[in-house]
């Protein structure tokens, strides 16, 4: 399994095979088909500090408190295309880790965009104003 530079082994990966959920016939009762994929990105040796931090980070209820993350793919009817599946959606995982966001830079309003929003909050006032008992000038 790799992605751009992060090559993970086989070896850090473990697969189990189950019954799939849902329609499927009598060969969802006879045949595991669905694969739970887990890959322990807290132990990982494959992974560079950095990534490791970023990955357990981000918050997705698929990471496990100690720092697994379990793949569940059931989409397909075959073993073999639950196992791709799964592992292109590890590879998702990991790629979204690798690209770092930007650090926000903090601006300050204009002098324009003040004003703009001044000038609505007059608006909306006014016009709610307009709305209330007790108004006797409807002649305006």
């Amino acid at each position: 399994m790799s992605t751009r530079e992060i090559r993970i082994p086989e070896s850090e990966l473990v697969e189990r095979f189950v019954r799939a959920s849902g329609p499927g016939g009598q060969n969802v009762n006879k045949v595991a088909t669905a694969v739970e994929l887990r890959f322990d990105i807290a132990g990982s040796p494959s992974l560079d500090e950095a990534l490791r931090v970023r990955l357990l980070a981000r918050r997705d209820r698929r990471v496990t408190a100690e720092g697994v993350l379990v793949i569940s793919a059931q989409r397909f009817r075959t073993q073999e295309r639950n196992r791709e599946d799964a592992r292109a959606r590890l590879q998702a995982f990991v790629d979204a880790g690798l690209h770092v966001a930007a650090p926000r830079v903090a601006t300050r309003p204009t002098r324009a965009s003040k004003q703009r929003r001044l000038d609505g909050k007059r608006v909306r006032s006014d016009l709610k104003r307009g709305r209330g008992r007790g108004r006797t000038d409807w002649s305006d």
